[in-house]
């Protein structure tokens, strides 16, 4: 494995050095609350958390493919210490946490060291959107309750959902009331600049300015808790003491730690690359982590991490190398060795409602309100994650979040895609008879699509559909197998015993369009006899023939008066508004309206009425080109339905009546071209405004009354 260095510093250019060292200063600045925050969530005190954004951030400079990626002192790993120091029993800030957080820290590095050997950065490949969402914004209300504390003058608080509730009972039994108005005018500041100054360091500020109003305002007089004063100087190094923990502990919480800061970073380092438009290597990431956390162990941090919050801030302001990093290590250098003076100043609350609104950053509630519009299992399964963290611990959530992943491609693989095919007068290939209006059933024959690979835990909905389709005249089942990539021995078995039981009926068995390989399975499975009895095709097509059914096919329920029919309609009349039915489902109505407003829109920004009389409402009706005739009309009379709306030149009454005689006159138009050349589907015209009329009366009474006013005074 070739180990790249400084990979992103390659061909630097020195213009981008201003940008670089001003974002550096700018993430120093900003991580030093959120280090020290961070730091005394997981057991030791907040001056390590600084320790550890200096030779950590660097190493990992060194290793990372990443030109934007942030490292340092993170809420996932803190809060997983932090939750093991108390399940463990550990006094925050004692001499044994001061053993033992480092000591993880150790782990989590030498874990993922292996796992980079392993390359196991595939493994981030099944932890799905919905369980890291979950698990990460779990993580992040757990340390904000144990921020709560803090806020109202009392000391963090720890454990799980009830224990935090009981630490804030408690905490408001004892509440210090300008340690909560700090903490709250801190954190609605720097929510409102978030707002309006994205790129503004609000949080250097507000942490200023509480150093500024302990030393004018004294507030440490009044309750409110300050940090604790920091000796200036760089961190000394410290090996490990392996006899003063208990290394089953220490490894088993490392592993977990290793295993959130491996998938947090790599999944969080991808978004970015994406979006961005660069590529990263995720194994060497993997060692970049490990390289970072091991130096954090060395100077007695706890485990570091990718930082999402400090990293959306390094592409606000256009950091484009990990000069960034580098930078923002020195920085953090240059503070302990000179300016730690002011540290001692900082008030609790502060620091906290920094800390705080760092997190909400953190908590993906946008993701659990999309994932319950699109996807409910993909919600559940997100809440799930959530409240596994948050009722259970960060242990327990990792293993959680896992098994859910593993939930979540069983469940879409259990109810994949499928469909029952039929073919349209005129057009070649098969169709899915729930989406075309068009699409028959050929008589006496099912074609069945399923769209995934057929395993122990969905074949039995692959045969009771089959089964469940089968009626007394049915001759030929046919699958079509396009989306069936692999079969296991479950299936493989049904499958035989389906094709039995369908050849004891009378009934043809085929399956047809799946790749070569399937057919080898098969073989390896022991249905390779379903191949040399001729019940496994190449096409659908070579199917049917087999079974005696050529072109032009009978087609169930139609006659012959519908089949010319059917043959005479354009194609691109054939799909019109059903293709709005099933692009946008229930919002079909609003989309048309949508384009209505569109083309309204476009009569808007016409300077007078001559344009649109020269020009007609073809030109306006671009976008609709493709629409049938009767789909057309129902757009033409949807923009009547409008004339409110028309802009300030064209409210006079005359102006109204010329654009309603422009509408009428194309709708005449249509009317004429289908008496001319496909009477039928004029029938069907009249019989479709009459619906539509009933439609547009219940949708918007008023402006449908209107309209018939102004039709009858028109005399149209």
């Amino acid at each position: 494995m070739k180990v790249k260095v400084f990979h992103t510093l390659h061909n630097y250019h020195l213009k981008d050095l201003p940008k670089d060292i001003l974002t550096g200063i700018i993430i120093a600045a900003v991580s030093i609350p959120i280090s020290m925050g961070y730091a005394e969530v997981s057991g030791i005190p907040a001056i390590y958390g600084l320790y550890g954004s200096v030779f950590p951030i660097i190493l990992f400079a060194l290793f990372s493919t990443s030109p934007q990626f942030i490292f340092g002192v993170d809420a996932a790993p803190a809060a997983i210490v932090g939750a093991a120091m108390a399940t463990l029993g550990i006094p925050a800030g004692s001499q044994e946490a001061m053993q033992y957080v480092p000591m993880m820290a150790l782990f989590a590095g030498l874990w993922l060291l292996l796992f980079y050997f392993l390359r196991a950065g595939r493994m981030v490949d099944f932890i799905s959107t919905p369980v890291m969402g979950g698990f990460i914004s779990g993580i992040a209300v757990t340390i904000i309750l144990m921020q709560i504390p803090k806020v109202l003058g009392s000391g963090s608080g720890s454990g799980e959902l009830l224990e935090l509730l009981e630490d804030i009972l408690e905490a408001l039994r004892h509440v210090n009331l300008l340690s909560v108005a700090l903490g709250g005018i801190s954190l609605t500041i720097i929510v409102a600049a978030r707002r309006f100054m994205p790129k503004f360091p609000m949080a250097v500020v507000i942490m200023a300015a509480g150093v500024l109003l302990t030393c004018v305002g004294h507030v440490d007089q009044h309750g409110v808790r300050l940090l604790s004063e920091v000796e200036p100087g760089m961190p000394g190094l410290v090996l490990p003491a392996f006899g003063d923990v208990d290394l089953s502990q220490v490894a088993g919480r490392g592993l977990m730690v290793a295993v959130v800061v491996m998938a947090e970073t790599l999944l969080s380092e991808n978004n970015f690359a994406f979006r961005n438009g660069y590529k990263i290597d995720d194994n060497q990431e993997i060692l970049a982590c490990a390289a970072g956390n091991i130096a954090a162990s060395l100077v007695s941090c706890c485990p570091v991490n990718g930082s999402i919050s400090r990293t959306s801030m390094n592409d606000q302001y256009g950091g484009r190398t990990q000069a960034v990093s580098i930078v923002a290590g020195l920085s953090m250098a240059v503070l302990l060795l000179f300016g730690t003076g002011f540290i001692g100043y900082l008030p609790v609350p502060v620091l906290t409602a920094i800390v705080i609104s760092a997190l909400m950053k953190v908590v993906e509630f946008d993701l659990a309100k999309r994932l319950y519009r699109v996807s409910r299992n993909e919600f559940y399964i997100f809440v799930a994650a959530f409240l596994s963290v948050l009722m259970l611990g960060t242990i327990y959530g990792v293993i959680i979040g896992i098994l859910l992943s593993f939930v979540a491609v069983i469940l879409k693989a259990t109810n994949p895609p499928r469909a029952f095919l039929g073919v349209i007068p005129g057009r070649d290939g098969f169709y899915d008879m729930g989406k075309n209006r068009y699409a028959y059933e050929i008589e006496h024959v099912v074609i069945y699509q399923f769209s995934e690979s057929l395993f122990f835990a969905n074949i039995k909905m692959f045969q009771e559909d089959i089964e469940n389709s089968i009626r007394e005249d049915t001759k030929v089942v046919i699958v079509d197998a396009g989306g069936v990539t692999n079969i296991d021995i479950t299936a493989a078995d049904r499958l035989e015993m389906l094709a039995e039981s369908l050849r004891k009926r009378k009934i043809r068995f085929y399956m047809t369009e799946h790749r070569d390989t399937v057919n080898a399975q098969m073989r390896g499975l022991g249905i390779g006899h379903l191949i040399e009895e001729g019940r496994v095709r190449r096409t659908i097509t070579a199917a049917l023939h087999d079974a005696g059914i050529v072109e032009p096919y009978p087609l169930e329920g139609l006659d012959e008066k519908e089949r010319r029919l059917i043959l005479s309609i354009p194609a691109e009349a054939e799909n019109t508004l059903e293709e709005f039915a099933w692009a946008f489902g229930d919002d079909t109505v609003a989309q048309i309206e949508k384009r209505v407003h569109h083309v309204l829109q476009g009569i808007h920004q016409l300077p007078d009425l001559e344009e649109l009389a020269e020009e007609g409402l073809e030109k306006r009706l671009e976008t609709w080109h493709s629409l049938g005739a009767i789909d057309e009309d129902e757009i033409l009379r949807r923009m009547e339905l409008h004339m409110d709306e028309l802009p300030d030149n064209m409210t006079e009454e005359d102006n109204r009546t010329v654009v309603l005689e422009l509408i009428e006159k194309r709708r005449r138009r249509i009317m004429e071209q289908l008496r001319r050349e496909n009477p039928d589907v004029l029938e069907k015209l009249k019989a479709s405004r009459a619906r539509l009329e009933r439609r547009l009366e219940k949708q918007n009474p008023e402006a449908a009354k209107r309209l018939h006013e102004w039709e009858k005074k028109m005399d149209l």
